[in-house]
C-alpha cells in the first residue's frame, strides 16, 4: 500500500481566545474582633445604666406619672412652647435683616450690623436677662410710664432671648446666602429676573439648603434655653417643676418630669427638621 493512500491526521484546531473576562476576586473584609468587642461592651454599659435607672426607687416613677400631665407642668410647657416660637420667629426676621445689612455695599450698614453681631454674642444671655430685669434702676420711666410696669417677666425674656437669637441667626442667614454660588444670580440676572424675583426663585432656595440644617439646632437649642428665664420668674415648664417640688420636696421625680417633656419634644422637633431638609435638598445628592 503507497503511503498516498493513507489516512491523513486530523488537523489539530487552533485555540481560539477566550472573550470571558476573568472573574474578579472576592473581595474578603478582614475581621475586625475590637470594633464587635467595643460594640458589645458599649450595649453592656448601657443596658446597665437603664436598668439602673428604671430599677431605681429613688427616681420615683409613680410620682412622675402623676406631674407628668399635671395642670401646671403643661401650662408651663404651653408656656416654653409659646415662647421658643415667638422668639425663633422675631430672632430670624431680625437676624435676616441683620445679615442684609452685612452683606450690603453701604459701610454704616455693615458696620452697624456687625457690632450688633459682635456684642450680643459675647454677651452671656443670663447676663442679658439680668440686665433688662434690672432696666428700672436705669430708666425708671419710659414713655411716661414705669419700666416695672411696662416690662414684666414674661416681655423681658422675649426681648433678651430675641436679641440674643437675631445675633446667631444673622450668622446663619448670612452664611446661607454666601453659599449660593455668585453666577446663579449673575445667570438669573442676564435673563432679565428682577432683585426680588432672583431673591425668592434663585438664591433663597439654594441658601435654604444651607440654612435649615443649623436653624434647625438654633430652634432646639432655644427650647432647651428657654429654661434660663426661670431665673425671672417666668413660669415656663422648668419654673413649674421647681415650684411643685419646692412644696413637696420631691426634686428628682419632677426634674425627670421637665427632662422628659424635653426629651419629647425635642424628638418631634428633629423629625421635623430631617423632612424639611430633605424637601430643600430635592435635586442634589443629600435628598437621596
Amino acid at each position: 500500500m503507497s503511503s498516498d493512500t493513507l489516512a491523513k491526521p486530523a488537523p489539530v484546531p487552533e485555540p481560539r481566545e477566550s472573550t470571558e473576562l476573568p472573574a474578579e476576586p472576592r473581595i474578603v473584609p478582614r475581621p475586625r474582633a475590637g470594633q464587635w468587642t467595643a460594640a458589645v461592651v458599649v450595649l453592656v454599659l448601657l443596658a446597665l445604666a437603664a436598668t439602673s435607672v428604671v430599677r431605681n426607687d429613688a427616681f420615683q416613677w409613680d410620682v412622675v406619672g402623676d406631674y407628668f400631665t399635671s395642670a401646671s407642668v403643661l401650662r408651663g410647657l404651653g408656656l416654653t412652647l409659646w415662647l421658643t416660637a415667638l422668639v425663633m420667629a422675631l430672632g430670624f426676621a431680625l437676624g435676616t435683616l441683620l445679615a442684609l445689612g452685612r452683606l450690603s455695599a453701604n459701610p454704616v450698614l455693615r458696620a452697624v450690623s456687625w457690632g450688633y453681631v459682635w456684642f450680643f454674642r459675647s454677651m452671656p444671655i443670663l447676663v442679658q436677662l439680668l440686665f433688662w430685669f434690672n432696666i428700672g434702676a436705669l430708666y425708671p420711666q419710659l414713655f411716661g410710664v414705669k419700666t416695672v410696669n411696662l416690662l414684666g417677666p414674661v416681655t423681658i425674656a422675649v426681648i433678651g432671648l430675641t436679641l440674643h437669637e437675631a445675633a446667631y441667626a444673622a450668622e446663619v442667614v448670612r452664611g446661607g446666602i454666601l453659599s449660593v454660588d455668585r453666577g446663579q444670580t449673575e445667570a438669573a440676572q442676564s435673563l432679565g429676573l428682577g432683585r426680588w424675583r432672583r431673591w425668592r426663585r434663585i438664591v433663597l432656595p439654594q441658601a435654604m439648603r444651607s440654612i435649615v440644617p443649623p436653624a434647625g439646632n438654633m430652634l432646639i437649642g432655644t427650647l432647651k434655653g428657654t429654661s434660663i428665664v426661670s431665673v425671672i420668674a417666668v413660669q415656663d415648664l422648668l419654673y413649674s417643676v421647681q415650684l411643685v417640688y419646692h412644696r413637696t420636696y420631691q426634686v428628682i421625680p419632677l426634674l425627670m418630669v421637665a427632662t422628659t417633656w424635653y426629651v419629647v419634644v425635642t424628638s418631634v422637633l428633629g423629625v421635623g427638621q430631617y423632612y424639611v431638609e430633605r424637601h430643600y435638598a430635592k435635586g442634589s445628592e443629600r435628598a437621596r
